[in-house]
C-alpha cells in the first residue's frame, strides 16, 4: 500500500492552482470537470509519478471553520519537504510569501511555517 493521492481542502481552485505551481513550484499533473469544480491535482517537479497533491474545494459546511481553526492556532494543514528550509524561505519571501513562522531549528530538524492564501497554513521542513 502507498499513498497515491493527498487532499488540501482551498477557497478557490484557480487561485491555489497559481500559488501552488507559479510560486511553490509544483506542476499540474490532472484536471477535468467535476460537477460544479475541478478534480484538480499538482505534483513535485522532481517526482512527476509521485503522490498527487488534490486542490479539494473547501465546500463541505465543516471545511471552513476546520481549517479557520487550525489557522487560529497557528497548526500547518501538511508539510512538505524541502532541501534547505532557509533557502526556501528566502525564496518564496522574495515571491511575497507571508511567514507565520521564520525558519526555527528545533533539534533534528528545521520548520518554517507560510500561509497559502487559500485558507491553509504550510509548513516547510528539512532534517538538520
Amino acid at each position: 500500500m502507498r499513498i497515491n493521492v493527498m487532499s488540501i481542502m482551498v477557497d478557490d481552485q484557480d487561485k491555489a492552482l497559481a500559488f501552488y505551481t507559479d510560486v511553490l513550484g509544483f506542476v499540474k499533473k490532472t484536471e477535468f470537470p467535476a460537477g460544479e469544480y475541478r478534480w484538480l491535482t499538482v505534483v513535485s517537479p522532481e517526482d512527476p509519478d509521485g503522490v498527487e497533491l488534490s486542490l479539494e474545494p473547501d465546500q463541505h459546511p465543516a471545511a471552513k471553520p476546520f481549517k479557520e481553526a487550525l489557522v487560529d492556532d497557528g497548526i500547518p494543514y501538511t508539510s512538505f519537504a524541502v532541501p534547505d528550509v532557509n533557502a526556501e524561505y528566502e525564496r518564496l519571501t522574495k515571491l511575497g510569501v507571508v511567514f507565520t513562522q521564520p525558519p526555527l531549528e528545533m533539534g533534528v530538524v528545521t520548520t518554517a511555517v507560510f500561509d497559502d492564501t487559500c485558507g491553509n497554513l504550510i509548513q516547510i521542513a528539512h532534517m538538520n
